[in-house]
């Protein structure tokens, strides 16, 4: 089933949840945008290749460009996040605690980039989901098991691949410029790491434009009284909606976590920011193709933190990873905590 404008924009009008839901999902991609996104170009942006304004715009234009295509190669990663919980076989309710869900990520999530530090919209989503449906089924019944094992699954290859592949590409570049002139090389890696940051981008839309429209899904098929996505089509107008969203929540916080990722953590060189880049896009490209959802934020940092030890371990800022972990460890218990209250007030008032 292919889900027209007109036919969406009907049932937000019919129904105040399906309205809700919309608006909260789409907060949740500004805020995305916001918190998230400029980590893609943020190497690109401290090792001076571009400026920050048309940074932005290259981000923008490449992470339309990942939800499009790869969801018309494989929306596995979509289906992951639909099928992660069981949130019952009462639409209306359900559709409660899904806009309880997302209200919970917003939350969370606005409440980190205060700090500055990069939040994972990715474990906020899932731990918002999670949060509702336990509240919602009164027990961990509404989880299903299987698909949040493809989470575990994510957080280690993020934390562990993203740093082996920063490691490998780095320490092999190193190698194959070794001799060469440091003023024709910077050239070289000036024009490739631009490359690097439009994958890095692309990969970003291929996945976290993928969580999200699989929420939106979820919502209209509850909308219709289905409890999940199967045979549903990802029409262009909500990639193209999407992406924007993204692409201005980017424009608004970006400098701020370009900062703590580019600058605070530990201080890059051309190539250095060539190989991060091009070795967290790869890890992101594994993980979407076997529908693993990961955090955009775990994988560029890790692999950033696999490239400055390649020099010395001493030349990565502990200070500013350890702030990142904590970030990391707070989120499934802080946001499905969050979460599991929004839903339980939701429902008494709705």
């Amino acid at each position: 089933m292919e889900v027209s404008f007109s036919a969406f924009w009907e049932g937000m009008v019919g129904n105040p949840m399906l309205f809700l839901t919309t608006l909260l999902t789409l907060g949740v991609i500004f805020v995305n945008g916001w918190t998230d996104a400029p980590n893609a170009i943020a190497t690109c942006v401290t090792t001076r290749c571009m400026r920050v304004r048309s940074a932005i715009w290259m981000s923008a234009a490449f992470n339309f460009l990942g939800v499009f295509v790869m969801t018309q190669i494989n929306s596995s990663v979509a289906s992951t996040i639909s099928n992660m919980v069981d949130l019952g076989g009462d639409t209306h309710e359900a559709l409660i605690a899904l806009c309880a869900a997302l209200f919970s990520i917003v939350v969370y999530s606005v409440g980190a980039s205060l700090f500055g530090i990069p939040t994972s919209e990715s474990h906020s989503l899932i731990a918002g989901l999670s949060g509702a449906a336990i509240a919602l089924q009164g027990g961990i019944e509404g989880i299903n098991g299987a698909e949040w094992l493809k989470v575990l699954y994510g957080l280690v290859l993020s934390l562990l691949l993203g740093f082996a592949s920063g490691w490998v590409l780095c320490k092999l570049v190193t190698l194959i410029c070794q001799g060469m002139s440091r003023q024709k090389t910077n050239r070289f890696f000036g024009g490739a790491q631009i490359f690097a940051a439009a994958c890095m981008s692309f990969m970003h839309g291929a996945q976290d434009g993928q969580k999200f429209i699989g929420v939106l899904f979820l919502g209209i098929a509850l909308n219709h009284g289905q409890d999940n996505t199967a045979g549903m089509l990802i029409p262009v107008w909500l990639m193209l909606l999407c992406s924007t969203i993204m692409g201005a929540g980017t424009s608004v916080g970006g400098e701020k976590i370009i900062k703590s990722v580019g600058m605070d953590m530990v201080k890059l060189e051309k190539y250095q920011g060539f190989s991060a880049d091009l070795a967290a896009a790869f890890c992101l490209l594994l993980s979407t193709l076997f529908g693993i959802p990961v955090s955009t934020t775990h994988t560029k940092t890790s692999a950033i933190m696999g490239v400055g030890a390649v020099k010395r371990l001493s030349a990565l800022n502990f200070g500013v990873v350890k702030e990142m972990m904590l970030t990391w460890v707070f989120t499934f218990p802080g946001c499905g905590l969050i979460s599991y209250i929004m839903a339980k007030l939701f429902m008494l008032i709705f």
